[in-house]
């Protein structure tokens, strides 16, 4: 039987808890973080610690449900207390004054109060609360029953699992009540999530609606957590009934509860003020971070609205004024390529321009050659374009084909450094894997430099920058051929700095071969893989050489991988560069693993989830220096799969298989075990 946890640990647990929550509503709610993003980092890890080690004080609103759970089988149907009712649209301001007119004439007065909010452009939610505690999120659906996605909406972090006792006491709200909102996703957060489809070849999202909606309605939570989505509030009900006499009431109480809601409404006397509210955004709303698509209009009396009452499909007190579309035609008169921070090749089209919601776009990308394939689309075609928020405008279609027309196909040589272009069959991705190529020089640096690579402290983000632009270093090698007085005359570096730094990178000469392997930046060679095939090979030189078949026989590196080092090292621009090195005295050789002993020899281990005592890698470590073998995979093949905390699908894939499961203290124990 296990023992109670002490109630210095309940204490230490609740109050990281309190911390965490704390520090999320300054981040995510009010954009005005106190801590850094390491700071947090660490009090998170050191929550998920406490939990591993007393999984009997986990609860539902605990700040580590965030990181999203194991994928489902499906979505279960929930009735809503109150219809979720779409809002009808006006699109024009005729039609406002004609809605305005209805309300006036239906109760008999001369002027209304209404309130003027932004319209959301995401995914309508249902936020149910008992005991002050999140326990369902629900869609829309078809306005009477939606889905239920409360694993999905627990990882928003602007969403709070917990209502604190002293808010909802100040708001006059009992502990049970429902809030409804937006789930969207920022413009930023949209922008970063097409990059790393970019990078690793996966489907771009045409519009961060569309992103948003598809996160919340997946099977799996952890994806859900990686899109980074926001929520917007602006409904409050009690028992399906709003609990103030005023919509604004409702609004700030929302504030009061910690919920991200939008400060940009007005209390507007009468239709000609919100029509001004409507004028003043449609000018500054491309300033936003986030989308809206026109505003929204409230009769802000409770009572009123209740008297008015509703359609089959919407309420009478309520309408959408819709913004014009941001969308234009024109023609494309050239596609271009360019080349990004790690070698993957852009497809560009040159507009003629044209002016889209008062900016002139002359340009629009075209993601990657599937997308050029898809759209149809050639130089000398009349497409359709759009631009949302200050978001780099897409091309939507293909409206006319032009008399000339003239297909685009991908180049055979790099456009900056006229290395051939790699492209392996399957993919999306067409790369130069020239590791100086200069249109990606700056991030190799910036790599070959970071803390898990060379680790040479001190050649940051300015530092690169004067590096490179004063044509003092082209690649990696030139580093360390950089003399005393060419550091010193960079800006902001005094003689003592610059001597630190010389120290740093004549230092990094003696980094392990692993660590060189990783730093080189081949595509899909991470810091595990590095350390794999520094285990296998003696040198940089006899890796260069390796054919495929003799990569695919080391420990966990596949077809792909294998290929892609291949032609890593197939490129005459990185052979020369390993010389180079070479010659700067950067030649590593492959380091021997301390052997404590064989008891492991032939397991094969599997570690998922976040672990108490050390990290995975560490505990990897300690594997391999008693003979066995760690993979990133599950299979038949597998002895143990040692689970943290949030172990995710590869327990489940364990458990499937009949492997043997052991937590993080059973797996201690086979360590001390003789």
């Amino acid at each position: 039987m296990a023992k109670a946890a002490p109630a210095s640990i309940r204490k230490e647990i609740e109050g990281l808890r309190e911390k965490l929550r704390h520090h999320e509503y300054r981040y995510y709610v009010l954009d005005d973080p106190e801590i850094s993003d390491a700071a947090y980092d660490r009090l998170m890890q050191k929550l998920q610690a406490l939990e591993a080690g007393y999984p009997e004080l986990v609860t539902p609103d605990s700040p580590t449900v965030r990181v999203g759970g194991t994928p489902r089988d499906g979505f279960q149907t929930v009735q809503h207390a109150r219809a979720m009712l779409s809002l009808d649209n006006a699109f024009s301001y005729d039609a406002l004054r004609d809605f305005d007119r209805r309300v006036r004439e239906s109760i008999g007065k001369e002027k209304i109060e209404y309130i003027a909010e932004h319209k959301f452009d995401g995914l309508s939610i249902s936020l149910q609360y008992a005991g002050g505690r999140l326990v369902r999120g629900v869609t829309r659906g078809d306005g009477t029953t939606g889905e239920d996605v409360t694993p999905n909406v627990k990882t928003i972090r602007s969403i709070p699992l917990q209502m604190d006792a002293a808010a909802l006491k100040k708001a006059k709200l009992p502990s049970v009540f429902e809030v409804r909102g937006e789930v969207l996703m920022t413009h930023k957060a949209f922008e970063a999530l097409n990059r790393q489809q970019e990078l690793t070849g996966g489907k771009i999202f045409v519009n961060a609606r569309n992103s948003a909606a598809g996160a919340v309605r997946v099977l799996d939570p952890s994806i859900t957590a990686a899109r980074r989505l926001d929520f917007f509030a602006y409904y409050l009900f009690v028992d399906g009934k709003v609990p103030f006499p005023k919509h604004s009431d409702s609004l700030g109480a929302l504030k009061q509860l910690r919920f991200r809601a939008s400060d940009d409404w007005k209390l507007c006397h009468g239709i000609d003020e919100v029509i001004a509210y409507c004028d003043d955004w449609d000018a500054k709303r491309e300033k936003l971070p986030y989308e809206i698509d026109g505003v929204v209009i409230k009769v802000n009396a409770t009572a009123i609205q209740n008297e008015l009452g509703f359609t089959a499909k919407a309420p009478r007190w309520a309408i959408a004024f819709k913004y014009p579309a941001r969308q234009e035609t024109t023609v494309v008169n050239d596609i271009i390529v360019q080349v990004g921070r790690t070698g993957a090749l852009t497809p560009v089209a040159m507009l003629e321009p044209v002016q889209v919601g008062g900016v002139t776009v002359s340009r629009s990308t075209l993601h990657n050659m599937d997308e050029v394939e898809r759209l149809g689309v050639q130089i000398g075609d009349t497409v359709l374009i759009e631009r949302a928020g200050e978001v780099i405008p897409h091309v939507l279609k293909v409206v006319k084909e032009g008399k000339n027309r003239k297909p685009f196909r991908m180049p055979r040589h790099c456009p900056e450094c006229h290395s051939a272009i790699h492209h392996v069959d399957g993919e999306v991705a067409y790369r130069c894997v020239n590791a100086a190529c200069p249109a990606k020089r700056k991030e190799s640096l910036l790599h070959y430099a970071s803390r898990h690579a060379m680790n040479i402290d001190g050649l940051g983000d300015k530092i690169v920058d004067q590096l490179v632009d004063k044509g003092l270093v082209k690649d990696v090698a030139d580093l360390y051929a950089l003399k005393e007085d060419d550091v010193v005359a960079l800006d902001r570096m005094a003689e003592k700095s610059a001597q630190n730094l010389l120290e740093e990178i004549e230092g990094s000469k003696k980094c392990s071969l692993a660590r060189l392997i990783y730093a080189l930046g081949i595509f899909s060679v991470g810091e595990r893989t590095g350390q794999l095939l520094a285990e296998h090979f003696s040198s940089l030189e006899e890796l260069a050489s390796a054919k495929e078949e003799q990569l695919e026989a080391v420990h966990e590196v596949g077809p792909k991988v294998a290929a892609s080092i291949v032609e890593f090292f197939s490129e005459p621009a990185n052979r020369q560069l390993i010389k180079r090195l070479n010659r700067g005295g950067v030649h590593p050789t492959a380091e021997k693993r301390e052997v404590k002993s064989e008891k492991f020899r032939g397991k094969s281990f599997v570690f998922t989830g976040g672990l108490a005592n050390r990290s995975r890698e560490e505990a990897g470590e300690l594997v391999q220096q008693h003979g066995g073998k760690v993979s990133g995979t599950v299979s038949k093949k597998t002895d143990y799969v040692v689970v943290g905390t949030d172990p995710g699908s590869k327990y489940e894939k364990a458990k499937e298989l009949g492997v043997t499961i052991l937590t993080e203290s059973e797996f201690e124990r086979l360590l001390e075990a003789k």
